[in-house]
């Protein structure tokens, strides 16, 4: 009895430091994620500046606003593989080495070119990052327990977004936009060097712990498995990149246009905006995390992890629709700011279970890939986004059409995930 005891005692004591293991690993990737999306925001933040030192037009700022969104998409593709093959510790370190090295760069920038080509340096840089994090998830947490560690890292995105405006926009005024670069980038190598301290794969003993609840914890080392191309073969892999095409646009046109929106079309000055642009990205935080905990209660109470996943998903996608539409047609500032807290809210809760759905429909050889594939999709819509919006804005002289067009892209969205999403890809 007494060894029974101490066996027990020593289960309890093993598993408390997985947990305390893994969740110190979540943290610091959430940490870079914050960071990861500062510097893809810093400019967004300083459109208005940087526009009037450049002497640049909409469509020109549109342009430089995408210059790091298309590398980053098409980037995203050997990314996923590069994690697969070569792991999580690796390609995260040298993710945040390269993007934080781009951000100090830029801070020496005195040409529209170079800006240009350092933000493209910046897009591939940041490519593995959430692909890494994913794998590392993926490694450490069972299916069951996954969703929220993924939906609490991909807050980072969110925290970045509500904390951006206001703070970017004082160390830009106190400072200049150039210093604000600078802190950005060194920010990154901290987070770097403790990752690299911190970060180990999970033992032959942690694995059976933490895969112990799961009915197939092994792969079969003869079991035939698929290859990074043979990913495009099946529907449900296109059927994630056009359902995450409308999202990641619509969520884009906020992040790289909502500071300009606000002083263009709602006569705002540079430093109010700094503080009524966070409002929607501060529930932003919210929603997120909320995404992963719903399609986990879900898995708890018996559903198919696939259709836990696609329940906030859809139900988020077409409630930001509902949202964005009125946008353009309220006078107010308050109730256009309501509008876009509502519609950003909503298009955030499905940004909790994407990366986790790719866990879920992927083989285990290509969750890093699969998840990549449907990020890529997601960042060619976020590449078009700020250029169709400067376009849209130059032709027209006003935003209403923008609205217009994310409301379709959700609904296309919703249908995508919704309907043509059924089933995990399994090799036959």
């Amino acid at each position: 009895m007494a060894k029974l005891q101490q066996e027990v005692m020593q289960n309890v004591q093993q598993a408390k430091s997985i947990n305390k293991t893994r969740w110190a690993m979540v943290m610091i990737i959430l940490v870079g994620a914050v960071v990861n999306y500062l510097d893809r925001s810093n400019l967004s933040v300083a459109n208005p500046l940087i526009s009037k030192e450049f002497g640049l037009s909409p469509l020109q700022m549109g342009v430089l606003l995408s210059a790091f969104l298309w590398p980053y998409a098409l980037a995203n593709l050997p990314a996923g593989w590069l994690v697969d093959k070569i792991g999580p510790k690796k390609m995260f370190t040298g993710a945040i080495v390269s993007w934080s090295i781009v951000s100090l760069l830029t801070a020496f920038t005195n040409s529209y070119s170079l800006f240009y080509t350092l933000r493209v340096l910046l897009g591939i840089s940041e490519s593995p990052f959430f692909p890494a994090a994913t794998k590392a998830i993926n490694t450490w947490f069972s299916k069951k327990d996954r969703g929220t560690p993924l939906a609490i890292v991909n807050t980072g995105s969110q925290i970045a977004n509500g904390i951006a405006p206001p703070l970017l926009t004082a160390l830009m005024l106190a400072y200049s936009w150039k210093i604000m670069f600078v802190i950005i980038g060194a920010a990154g190598l901290v987070v770097m060097a403790i990752w690299w301290a911190v970060y180990r794969n999970p033992t032959k003993f942690e694995l059976i712990e933490i895969n112990k609840d799961e009915e197939e914890v092994k792969v079969d080392a003869a079991e035939k498995q698929i290859g990074w191309g043979g990913l495009f073969k099946y529907k449900s892999t296109w059927f994630m990149i056009i359902g995450n095409f409308g999202l990641v646009y619509t969520m884009w046109t906020f992040l790289t246009w909502l500071p300009g929106y606000l002083v263009a079309d709602r006569g705002l000055t540079v430093l109010k905006t700094g503080w009524v642009a966070s409002i929607p990205f501060l529930m932003g935080i919210i929603g997120v995390p909320l995404g992963g905990i719903i399609s986990d209660y879900f898995i708890r109470k018996g559903y198919q992890p696939i259709k836990a996943r696609k329940i906030p998903l859809v139900c988020g996608a077409i409630v930001a629709a509902c949202a964005v539409i009125p946008i353009p047609y309220v006078s107010g500032v308050t109730g256009a700011i309501t509008l876009i807290t509502i519609a950003y809210f909503a298009s955030s809760v499905p940004t909790g279970v994407i990366w986790t759905l790719a866990t879920d429909v992927a083989p285990k050889n290509m969750v890093a890939s699969l998840g990549s594939i449907q990020n890529f999709g997601g960042f060619v819509g976020a590449s078009l986004a700020p250029i169709v919006t400067g376009a849209i804005v130059q032709a027209t002289g006003s935003f209403e059409h923008v609205f217009l067009v994310g409301a379709v892209l959700l609904v296309v969205s919703a249908v995508s995930y919704g309907i043509f999403l059924k089933k995990p890809i399994t090799v036959n």
